[in-house]
């Protein structure tokens, strides 16, 4: 897919490929925009640390997919706006 407003992929991060298993990653979402959210479009773990319970979304590729870019803006507009 070719760069836009809805996806970019950036080889030269030092951190690409942050996933395993994808030919292309979206990098638009680098940070997770539902991680903070209780419910999101992933299937996150949970961990229980230090008394914390911590949400681990590492073998998630929900927000790194290009077909998932609407799916996730409307999701989003559903549960912040």
């Amino acid at each position: 897919m070719e760069n836009s407003y809805r996806y970019f992929e950036n080889r030269d991060c030092k951190f690409y490929p942050c996933h395993k298993g994808l030919e292309h990653q979206n990098c638009l979402f680098c940070y997770c925009p539902m991680y903070f959210l209780d419910s999101c479009l992933g299937n996150p773990n949970y961990i229980d640390r230090d008394g914390k319970h911590i949400k681990d979304c590492s073998n998630c590729v929900v927000p790194h997919k290009s077909e998932n870019y609407d799916k996730i803006m409307n999701f989003l507009k559903g549960h912040i706006g």
